[in-house]
């Protein structure tokens, strides 16, 4: 069964929906000096309000707040009503200590107290 609305019922539908996924969603991705709030989050990517969005394409940095959470590797994929989808090809976490190039085992000392006096 379809059910057809009017135009301006629709609008205000779609600007309902737009509200409250900005106010359930603290994630914002950020291009340069832009940013661009998160309205939905998937696994393998997420979507802006096509409105403030461009067709992103290239690195992004990926925002929980304050937190950065990962950089990404983006593609716009498609356009469905009010929400322009991305998908990532590849996401990785921003790590807040430097790498290490060496097996670190779980129960390895922190530091090592020499005896020499």
């Amino acid at each position: 069964m379809t059910t057809f609305l009017p135009k301006e019922v629709q609008q205000g539908l779609e600007a309902a929906q737009k509200k409250s996924l900005r106010k359930s969603n603290r994630l914002r991705v950020v291009v340069e000096d832009r940013s661009f709030k998160v309205l939905k989050f998937r696994e393998d990517g997420f979507s802006l309000d096509v409105e403030d969005a461009p067709h992103l394409r290239g690195l992004v940095d990926l925002y929980d707040g304050g937190k950065h959470l990962s950089q990404c590797l983006v593609i716009a994929s498609e356009e469905e009503g009010h929400l322009m989808h991305y998908e990532f090809k590849w996401a990785t976490p921003v790590a807040d200590k430097p790498p290490v190039d060496f097996y670190r085992g779980e129960n390895a000392p922190v530091a090592l107290i020499s005896d020499d006096r």
